[in-house]
């Protein structure tokens, strides 16, 4: 393992947890608006009262003697994703891409049975996979089928944008790409490749994989160069306004490109975490410390962007 300089990590602008967690988690998100965000469930419910795009939900339980009705329900939907709402880092997380006599099929093709799959939605329940083991809501939501620009750029899983908001401003971004050892889930700890995205462009500038540079897919063997994010400005406007509807200072906005609907707000993070700093090859406190700089100047969500635009291309 190499161990890097703090001069130089400093040099580059690199954010480390306590600086995260003291200076801007801490400090720009009031605790009372944490549940917005926590719980995936209020989340859906507040950007739909504000007419912002969310993947559709199914159904939800709360109570383990809604099991009986729960195929019923879901027997007319052959692929979903069952995820805990209160859940974080992917943990609990469910890709069904078809069903067969034997249970459902998971993303990655592997089989759950319908007797393990009645035991995992009881262990959402119990609160296994949320925040603080509290008891738990299971979250039914239809599948989303991303668009063609990530053919080849994943495998078996629906690729999503992660994009940090500081102060309602967009400061850096990244797509995080399923791979088969993630299991159709886009999250990098477990296993999922982070490409760094040009927060003026959307245009692809290095890949990771468990903290180390990629070039290409380790699945597919695409290569990321050329790789492009289409609608790039309504994906940034969409994660702005994620800071209007929560009041969070400092947020991870979590976008996904529907083929037919465009981009859906996934989910929002109150403690986003830094890999994306690693996936971009720079660090996030220069641009926070500009937004730092410029915020108390009144501007609505366009100007927002054209300053992003403007100031961030030299700027890292």
């Amino acid at each position: 393992m190499k161990w890097a300089s703090p001069f130089k990590l400093k040099s580059k602008g690199i954010l480390g947890m306590n600086a995260r967690n003291f200076s801007y988690v801490l400090s720009k998100n009031k605790r009372e608006l944490y549940p917005l965000v926590d719980d995936k469930m209020e989340t859906k419910r507040i950007a739909l009262l504000e007419g912002l795009s969310v993947p559709d939900l199914i159904c939800c339980l709360k109570y383990n003697h809604q099991l009986k009705e729960l195929h019923t329900v879901l027997k007319d939907h052959q692929e979903f994703v069952l995820k805990p709402a209160k859940g974080c880092a992917g943990k609990g997380i469910l890709v069904i891409t078809g069903r067969n006599e034997k249970g459902f099929i998971k993303a990655s093709g592997s089989i759950v049975t319908f007797t393990e799959f009645n035991r995992h939605v009881a262990s959402i329940l119990t609160g296994m996979y949320s925040l603080g083991g509290t008891p738990d809501t299971a979250m039914f939501e239809k599948l989303v089928h991303f668009t063609d620009t990530f053919n080849g750029y994943t495998y078996q899983g629906v690729p999503d944008i992660r994009v940090i908001i500081y102060r309602g401003y967009p400061v850096m971004a990244m797509t995080r790409l399923s791979t088969k050892i993630s299991d159709g889930k886009a999250n990098l700890h477990q296993g999922a490749v982070g490409v760094g995205l040009d927060i003026v462009t959307g245009k692809a500038i290095q890949a990771v994989q468990f903290n180390k540079l990629v070039t290409k897919h380790p699945d597919t063997g695409q290569s990321f160069e050329g790789l492009e994010i289409p609608d790039w400005d309504v994906v940034l406007k969409l994660s702005a306004q994620s800071f209007d509807i929560t009041g969070l200072g400092y947020l991870g906005a979590d976008i996904v490109l529907d083929k037919a609907r465009g981009p859906l707000i996934l989910e929002l993070n109150a403690r986003p975490g830094l890999s994306i700093q690693i996936a971009n090859g720079h660090g996030l406190e220069k641009r926070l410390l500009y937004i730092d700089s410029v915020h108390k100047k009144r501007r609505n969500i366009d100007e927002k962007l054209a300053l992003v635009k403007e100031k961030f291309v030299d700027l890292k």
